[in-house]
């Protein structure tokens, strides 16, 4: 199921203080980058955080879910109204993961 493109716009505008946030159309599904980095991912209407140890720490004792069959568990975040955590997530997340590879 294709997630809906109102929503993937909304989460973003919740993030907007992280960052500059753009949102990418993948396979009927969209990769979220903060500064160009990928961190994050909205599937099937979820918001999925790729998992590192500070966003581990910030969420606690995260969900766990799988973006699609066969990837790897991402952090499952339910409440996408609560900017505050999304800014917090979003700005920890990407200090952990590493700079995005240049295309040549």
């Amino acid at each position: 199921m294709a997630s809906n493109p109102n929503l993937v716009q909304y989460i973003a505008d919740q993030m907007a203080r992280a960052g500059e946030i753009t949102y990418k159309k993948m396979f009927g599904e969209y990769g979220l980058y903060c500064n160009g980095k990928f961190f994050a991912m909205v599937c099937d209407d979820r918001l999925l955080f790729k998992p590192t140890e500070g966003g581990r720490a910030l969420l606690g004792t995260p969900i766990l879910q799988l973006p699609y069959p066969s990837a790897k568990p991402c952090f499952y975040i339910e409440d996408v109204d609560n900017h505050e955590l999304l800014v917090a997530l979003t700005k920890v997340t990407c200090q952990e993961l590493p700079e995005a590879k240049r295309k040549k």
